[in-house]
């Protein structure tokens, strides 16, 4: 299951997905977010894995898609969309390590685990707007799930970043720790679900993201809107704007 940018390991009753592109902060491709479906699918129909751990190697958690002056790899639309749906349909339990920054499909990334332990120093960002594009992968239920309307509204059409202390102040994340008492809290956390009631466990969750979330109606609002934006005039300026360091001059077309 391993690849050169995911890392996967089987830690007696923990298993282990890794990003592992530090260099970009983990931003994803398609074939990474495969590895991590299948990564996670595999510990899923594994009986003796009782806990999935998804984190990031280096600085970062995940930061989104890779962009370059031309615009955003619309690939990774589909292949996000999948991983988020795999997240959520996982019966074993889920803990994102967000360590470091989470931006663009890094967000719903994260949010569609099952608990999201966050270092209070760590930004979430939806910056989407800020490259002509809308939030995907989930994020436009996902979010509004965790944080309410109003916030999500924010969050989505300004594109601040949010620390990972106000992130669990506000409901988005579970949980947020020091930097310097992160890997203890994580350790500690992934022993008591390796310890817990699988079979309640895998119930709960299941029937709280069917209570609270419509991802699916959200990822094909997303992937119409997502495919338009991505042919305009602004997108293409935005991410030219990106790469260079300067400020965008959308035209609205």
């Amino acid at each position: 299951m391993s690849s050169e940018r995911v890392r996967v390991e089987a830690d007696g009753p923990i298993g282990r997905i890794t990003l592992n592109a530090p260099e970009r902060l983990n931003a994803v491709d398609p074939d990474m977010c495969a590895a991590v479906v299948e990564a996670v699918r595999a510990f899923d129909a594994d009986p003796q894995v009782r806990v999935i751990a998804l984190g990031g190697e280096g600085r970062g958690f995940c930061s989104g898609a890779p962009l370059t002056a031309e615009g955003a790899q619309m690939g990774v639309l589909d292949a996000g969309a999948e991983l988020v749906r795999t997240l959520l349909a996982s019966r074993t339990p889920v803990v994102a390590l967000v360590h470091g920054v989470a931006a663009g499909i890094g967000v719903p990334m994260a949010l569609a685990c099952d608990y999201v332990l966050a270092a209070d120093e760590a930004p979430f960002v939806l910056a989407f707007a800020r490259i002509g594009l809308m939030p995907d992968g989930g994020s436009t239920a996902l979010v509004a799930a965790s944080v309410g309307r109003a916030r999500a509204m924010r969050l989505a059409l300004t594109g601040e970043k949010l620390d990972g202390a106000t992130a669990a102040d506000w409901g988005l994340v579970a949980e947020s720790v020091p930097a310097a008492g992160f890997a203890a809290r994580a350790d500690a956390l992934l022993a008591a679900f390796a310890g817990g009631a699988t079979l309640a466990l895998a119930e709960t969750k299941a029937a709280i993201n069917a209570a609270s979330v419509d991802v699916e109606g959200a990822l094909g609002r997303e992937d119409t809107g997502q495919r338009m934006l991505g042919g305009t005039a602004d997108h293409r300026e935005g991410a030219a704007a990106f790469v260079a360091k300067r400020p965008a001059q959308f035209r609205g077309h």
